[in-house]
């Protein structure tokens, strides 16, 4: 038994090791000390904006190197735990425990590494939009925006239904969730893509199979006026017009929904769900940050891919992930491989086995 103790320690040391190189530790080191010293000159909070980003990135990097830094520190004090253990079998079993309480915190600091790019410590901004299907894939939109909203619920993350088209007979041609939490981005950018849902249609009085597709588009959230994305007012047009949706009558009978369209780029945002004009402008705007930041991003994956002589994917497949709820159940994602055939557990938001496959095969891809 000690013996295979040890194997697995020294297991773990490798993966350790292999990790830490991943991580760059010494650059994230010398950053955290620049960083520092920019922090302790007068003028930083000259611009609150500036000092607040400052701040809150020089907390994260010394959050997720004391997070490595513990692994360490964990996996030598079992190496000397162990020698003491050897002959004791009470301590032995105790020590098994402690091992794999280990592994478990090495897996969760591996999924932190899984999200080190650009943005992906930010909220996001989801938009659900109806695809093929008619009736049923409004109704596709809806359960998959019910499914967002409830993987936010159980992550502890707060999240709005901050825009929505309502279908004319059920569901959602469109709508937009923002889910305000500590890595948001990261983890959701497993669902960017087209999802596909095969079940006996509601909606048919032949209650016959039908097949429908939304396409999931996932952004990264910034404050406004961030200086990522600045947008010149002259490039956007406004328009106003009523609220199709729910929210009461001011919001039905006066014209407090906005459309923002973004000249240089034809992006079109609308926003109707907020109580008044100016609310749904900012919210609009919001948005409109968001995409123009997601575009950049994409504009360099695709450079980055092209230099390394990768081809480029399009943003959108023929199907990203499939629910199939007919003639059996099962939730498979064609990019990680992942599957499962608990279809009921995942549209309730468990997304996290799928989101820990998505990010292992980016690591791996």
């Amino acid at each position: 038994m000690i013996e295979e103790t040890r194997a697995r320690i020294a297991a773990l040391h490798v993966r350790l090791e292999g990790l830490l190189e991943q991580l760059d530790a010494p650059a994230k080191r010398r950053e955290i000390a620049d960083l520092e010293t920019q922090a302790s000159e007068g003028s930083l909070w000259d611009d609150p904006q500036q000092g607040a980003a400052l701040m809150q990135k020089l907390t994260a990097l010394k959050e997720k190197l004391s997070l490595w830094e513990t692994m360490q520190r964990q996996l030598h004090d079992l190496e000397e735990l162990l020698e003491l253990a050897e002959g004791d079998d009470a301590m032995q079993a105790e020590f098994g425990g402690q091992v794999v309480a280990v592994e478990h915190n090495l897996d969760k600091a591996e999924l932190e590494l899984m999200l080190d790019r650009p943005y992906a410590d930010h909220s996001a901004i989801i938009t659900i939009t109806a695809g093929a299907g008619g009736v049923d894939a409004q109704d596709w939109t809806e359960m998959l925006t019910r499914m967002y909203l409830k993987w936010a619920e159980r992550r502890g993350y707060k999240a709005e239904l901050v825009d929505s088209t309502e279908g004319e007979e059920a569901g959602f041609k469109n709508a937009t969730i923002e889910i305000d939490g500590l890595n948001a981005y990261g983890y959701l950018l497993s669902e960017r893509g087209s999802h596909r849902l095969v079940r006996l249609s509601p909606f048919d009085s032949a209650h016959r199979r039908q097949t429908s597709f939304a396409g999931v588009e996932v952004l990264p959230a910034i404050d406004e006026g961030a200086p990522e994305v600045v947008i010149d007012p002259k490039d956007v047009r406004e328009d106003h017009y009523r609220s199709t949706g729910a929210g009461g009558q001011n919001v039905n009978k006066v014209s407090s929904a906005v459309r923002l369209t973004h000249l240089p780029t034809g992006i079109v945002v609308t926003c109707q769900n907020e109580r008044s004009q100016l609310q749904n402008r900012q919210m609009a705007m919001h948005i409109l940050q968001a995409k123009l930041l997601d575009m950049e991003l994409r504009r360099r994956e695709e450079e980055q891919a092209k230099l390394r002589g990768e081809p480029v994917a399009a943003a959108f497949g023929n199907r990203d992930r499939s629910y199939v709820i007919h003639p059996y159940t099962a939730v498979k994602d064609e990019r990680s491989g992942y599957e499962t055939t608990d279809a009921a557990a995942v549209l309730d938001g468990e997304l996290d086995p799928f989101i820990e496959a998505y990010l292992r095969s980016q690591l791996s891809g």
